[in-house]
């Protein structure tokens, strides 16, 4: 819900001075409106009105520039009363007080596009009644441009607190952001935009669900959901593949292409968030969409701050991290006296707190980056379980055999350890043998994972509220492979 309640369109009533018995009368009026519609599809670009357009006989106020020479479809005109109409609007204030021809005066004209028509009726029976006829969202949000075109800001005030109002839908919240407006957008409007992002970004933060159907929606709905830090997503990575694909799907003409990827798209993608094999990928590409020159600046800023933290803490800004499913990790490698590695893994707080208390759903664990041994890659796997006797959370580590190469078999001796405060140095949290074995006839039945390793989680583990884990795998054993 955008906002609450039946009451809350009354709520949006304006407390304005009713002349209804002055609307398009005659008798109360000492002006007459004429009002020239054109055909949308003859009018190339909408802006605002043409406030200085003199080179008629009368007043014409246009509301395109290339409205003017198009062939009028219907012309409507309507009784005013210049005092009401510039007393609700700036737009009529100066209209009727420019020092017009007398005979101008008495009959101003508008031109405007057939899309406008009903927005604008709707807009001038506003400034006498102080309501609308209509709670269509649509129809609502057309009056609220025209609002702010003509400079109505109790109009505006109104439709933007009736839209609030109304419940949110992903339809409703898809066509305020696609609604197309290149005017200054005044506050009101842009707070019901403010609103439809929101919804949009809160309903599509599960991207695994939703990434088949976002690739049809508009640019705006798309910086919507990824400006978002709350969006789930295995890792940042995939939102960098995913705009790359978008842009390539909805805008064929590669100038374009260029233009919206480079000014609208890349900017958010978070890259102090990527690993760093994937940062040197990405500077590796000759993909001729990217400029190479500012996404280089950018990584090489991540680059310096992961390398050097201490000394450029403050100086350079860091993206807020979102709700991964995959977090990056340290590793150190040696093939001498026997291969091994070690990997240190960070994780937050928060991310803990976000796993579910089983170890048995998938979409709860975070995965570390895989890494490579004897061949083979592996990764690590966090998720959590209550200790049913005393009533903590437990943190458990499984590592898992992925895309195995031949007939494999494998024996490693594995610690799990974790950084206490007290000290601030790792303790053994457990050390165990186990036999990796793989059998190419299982292909299609997943990798293999090692049985959880649990341990007791408190406070006295987090420092600063973080978690450092650290995995010392190696092999005592590994007959020759079998390809």
């Amino acid at each position: 819900m955008a906002g609450g309640g039946e009451s809350a369109p009354a709520e949006a009533e304006m407390n304005l001075e009713c002349f209804d018995f002055a609307f398009n009368s005659e008798k109360f009026s000492d002006r007459m409106l004429r009002i020239e519609v054109v055909a949308s599809d003859d009018v190339a670009e909408e802006s605002l009105p043409d406030r200085k357009d003199k080179g008629h006989k009368r007043q014409r106020i246009d509301s395109s520039p290339t409205m003017i020479g198009t062939p009028v479809l219907r012309v409507k005109t309507l009784h005013i009363n210049s005092a009401i109409l510039a007393a609700r609007s700036a737009f009529f204030l100066k209209l009727f007080s420019n020092g017009m021809k007398e005979s101008d005066q008495m009959h101003p004209t508008i031109r405007i596009a057939d899309s406008e028509e009903h927005a604008l009726l709707e807009l001038l029976s506003f400034m006498y009644r102080g309501t609308l006829t209509t709670t269509e969202p649509s129809l609502l949000l057309d009056i609220l441009m025209a609002a702010d075109k003509f400079e109505v800001p109790s109009c505006m005030r109104h439709c933007s607190q009736l839209l609030i109002s109304l419940p949110m839908t992903t339809e409703s919240a898809l066509l305020y952001l696609d609604h197309g407006c290149s005017i200054l957008l005044a506050a009101e409007v842009q707070r019901v935009i403010g609103t439809a992002k929101q919804f949009i970004a809160k309903t599509y933060r599960d991207f695994d669900k939703f990434r088949d159907e976002a690739m049809n929606f508009s640019l705006a709905a798309i910086e919507a959901i990824f400006s978002s830090t709350d969006i789930h997503v295995r890792c940042e990575e995939q939102v960098f593949h995913f705009l790359l694909r978008w842009a390539r799907t909805r805008y064929l003409e590669s100038e374009e292409r260029r233009e919206i990827l480079n000014s609208r798209l890349l900017p958010l993608v978070r890259f102090s968030h990527m690993a760093g094999t994937s940062l040197q990928w990405i500077l590796t590409l000759t993909d001729t969409d990217i400029d190479h020159e500012e996404v280089t600046k950018r990584i090489t800023e991540v680059l310096l701050r992961k390398g050097y933290p201490a000394q450029l803490e403050g100086a350079l800004a860091a993206d807020a991290e979102r709700a991964y499913t995959m977090k990056p990790m340290k590793v150190v490698a040696f093939d001498q006296p026997c291969r091994q590695v070690i990997v240190y893994w960070d994780l937050t707080r928060q991310e803990c707190s976000r796993l579910p208390r089983s170890g048995r759903k998938l979409s709860g664990e975070i995965f570390s980056y895989p890494f490579n041994l004897a061949g083979q890659k592996f990764c690590l796997v966090a998720l959590t379980g209550m200790d049913e006797q005393n009533k903590l959370q437990r943190i458990g580590l499984v590592w898992i055999h992925r895309e195995p190469k031949g007939s494999t078999c494998i024996t490693v001796d594995y610690e799990f350890a974790v950084r206490t405060e007290l000290t601030g140095k790792f303790v053994s949290q457990f050390d165990r043998k186990h036999t990796i074995t793989y059998d190419p006839a299982r292909e299609g039945k997943g990798p293999s994972r090692t049985e959880g390793s649990w341990f007791i989680c408190d406070d006295r583990h987090f420092i600063n509220d973080v978690l450092h884990l650290r995995a010392d795998i190696t092999v005592v054993e590994q007959p020759v492979l079998q390809t």
